[in-house]
Formats: C-alpha cells, sequence, structure tokens
C-alpha cells in the first residue's frame, strides 16, 4: 500500500539515486523528490526514473522557475514541489502534465496556488503554523484540498497533524540525511511508515 509521504531525499547524489528509490518502495513510500539544490539533480531522477518509474512518482523539490520545471519534464520527473507559490512554476507544471505542489502558508497563497491549478498544498514551514493552524486553514479550503505538512511534522505527531486535516507528509531529515546507505534509508522509512500506520488507523 502506498502513503501520502512524500520522501524529500536532499543532497542525494547520482550513484546512489537507484539504491534509495527501491529501498523506499520497498518499504511503502512511493513519492520521491530531489531536491534541486542536490548534486546533479537532474541526473538522479533521471536514474531514479529508469529504475523504478513505473512504480513510484519521482520528480523534484525546490522548484524555483519554468526552466526547472520543463527539465524535470525532460528527466522523466512527474512531480514537483515547490517551497514557495508561484504561480509561473504551477502553470509549466500542470502543462507538462506533472503534479504541483506549491508551498504555502496563508490563505492568500493557499487559493492563489489552487486557482493556478496545484495539484495540492505544501503547507511550509509546518511548525510555523502548527496543526492549530491547519485546522483554521482547513476551515475555509474546499474539503478536497489535499494539504502535505512539511517541517515540523514527523511520527512523533503525526497524529495531531492528521486530527487537524492533514492529507500527508513530506519528510526530509528524519528520513535521509547526505551520505546515508540504502540499508539505514530503508530503516528509517520502515519506522515512518509504521508511525504514519497507527496515526492513520
Amino acid at each position: 500500500m502506498s502513503r501520502e509521504i512524500i520522501a524529500i531525499l536532499r543532497g542525494l547524489t547520482p550513484d546512489e539515486a537507484e539504491a534509495a528509490a527501491e529501498a523506499l518502495i520497498a518499504e511503502g513510500i512511493t513519492k520521491i523528490e530531489v531536491p534541486l539544490n542536490s548534486p546533479s539533480p537532474f541526473e538522479s531522477i533521471r536514474r531514479m526514473v529508469a529504475a523504478a518509474g513505473d512504480r513510484a512518482l519521482i520528480g523534484a523539490g525546490t522548484v524555483l522557475s519554468p526552466e526547472d520545471v520543463n527539465r524535470v519534464a525532460e528527466a522523466g520527473g512527474r512531480l514537483v514541489v515547490s517551497p514557495n507559490c508561484d504561480l509561473r512554476v504551477i502553470a509549466a507544471t500542470r502543462a507538462a502534465g506533472m503534479e504541483s505542489w506549491p508551498g504555502v502558508m496563508t490563505p492568500t497563497e493557499a487559493f492563489a496556488a489552487l486557482k493556478g491549478g496545484a495539484t495540492g498544498l505544501k503547507l511550509f514551514p509546518g511548525n510555523l503554523l502548527g496543526p492549530a493552524g491547519l485546522k483554521a486553514l482547513r476551515a475555509v479550503l474546499p474539503p478536497e484540498t489535499r494539504v502535505y505538512a512539511v517541517g515540523g511534522a514527523g511520527p512523533a505527531n503525526f497524529a495531531e497533524w492528521v486530527a487537524a486535516g492533514a492529507s500527508g507528509f513530506g519528510i526530509g531529515t528524519a528520513l535521509y540525511t547526505p551520505g546515508l546507505d540504502a540499508g539505514s534509508l530503508a530503516t528509517n522509512a520502515a519506522g515512518i511508515v509504521a508511525a504514519y500506520d497507527e496515526a492513520c488507523r
């Protein structure tokens, strides 16, 4: 079963990409982003897509321009995640047939992103608003809106976020830090998946 978790592999290198993707998929995490401030991110995306693109939604994070969107598409990515709400990035992403997850914090940004065609919203940094802030935002968002909490959301408080209306999560350093081997990544992923499943019961 696939979970509503995006693995954020900041710092991943191309030589680690295939093994990392396989480790995550084996533990039930099938949404993977390589932030563009990682070494050779487009090559990492290309390798992961070639190895596992039929089993996982793979793409990029920290996408800040339409030009970067096009490069993600050329690498075979199908997921674009940003830390901010840039309508040009959303439009380019949707035009390329990819999922768009812009970063938002305020109702103004959230509604602008949705009007622009965003697939879902990345509440970022989540720790600044917290579950209480998400709950307040949920009161005005269309009920079908998918909201992923990123930053300050993890195994210790998944249940609190889910109760506040989180649809899912983006998980970075709790899952992966630069240089982590695939076995350790799998161990981290297993723990996060178990906590997620418990919170979503």
